[in-house]
């Protein structure tokens, strides 16, 4: 049995911030799918449905962020599963918007909705990490997540949040490849574009100006520095001559 569990925190306040994403997820597959109606149990509302023709539930813990391994833990022990049996939705800061990642284990990267699972479930359990993206200093992190989706949000995540639901029985499957490139397939019009890898070669990070690639920073220095013609004669001149030669060819 599959227990997906959504996060973020319970009012109608936080319905539409972004530290909700894992709700909205949630949320989008108990309709998708069919769930019943969501009850409150496990200090939080689950919903129960099947997923691939096997049982799931659905946990929406009500302890708010910093407390969901209270609930999650609980439901965790009831039904005697183990961390693998277990799917967690959040958002993710140093992802993109609209970009998703999915993993077993890991680091909680200083999401407190983890820290708490991770103390009451253990870590290897599987993550949904949903992009929110990072407002740029540490200072703004609060008001970023705490704040709601901008209406200019809507032209991804809702078609985002459709994918994940349409394409949940995947991850019940436990093909994960696979649900990644539906998901990619799905929202590939919609989604922000992609950020470019500081790998890439001939670009930078942003996609822009080529970039220098394949030498140190030091080599770089040495060869910028080098001149076409080194003066004939003085002490600058022997400094640069033990550094480059002569320059002759």
């Amino acid at each position: 049995m599959l227990l997906i569990a959504g996060l973020g925190n319970p009012g109608t306040q936080y319905a539409r911030n972004r530290h909700n994403v894992g709700f909205m997820a949630a949320d989008a597959i108990a309709r998708r799918h069919s769930f019943s109606g969501f009850s409150k149990k496990f200090r939080g509302e689950i919903a129960e449905g099947a997923l691939a023709g096997e049982k799931a539930l659905i946990l929406k813990p009500m302890t708010f962020m910093n407390l969901s391994g209270d609930s999650v833990g609980e439901a965790m022990r009831f039904y005697k599963l183990s961390p693998s049996d277990i799917l967690v939705i959040h958002d993710e800061l140093d992802l993109a918007p609209g970009k998703l990642k999915l993993k077993t284990g890991g680091g909680n990267g200083g999401h407190n909705g983890l820290k708490s699972i991770d103390a009451h479930c253990g870590k290897d359990y599987k993550r949904l990490r949903v992009g929110i993206g990072h407002p740029g200093h540490k200072d703004r992190v609060n008001p970023h997540v705490l704040g709601d989706f901008a209406k200019a949000d809507q032209q991804w995540l809702e078609p985002l949040l459709d994918a994940i639901a349409d394409n949940a029985d995947l991850i019940a499957k436990g093909d994960d490849a696979e649900f990644l490139n539906r998901i990619a397939l799905a929202t590939g019009a919609s989604g922000p574009a992609p950020a470019r890898s500081e790998k890439t070669p001939g670009t930078n990070a942003a996609g822009g100006k080529p970039a220098t690639t394949g030498k140190s920073h030091i080599h770089q220095a040495r060869k910028s520095a080098q001149p076409g013609k080194l003066p004939p004669s003085g002490p600058m001149a022997d400094m640069l001559k033990k550094l480059f030669g002569d320059g002759k060819k």
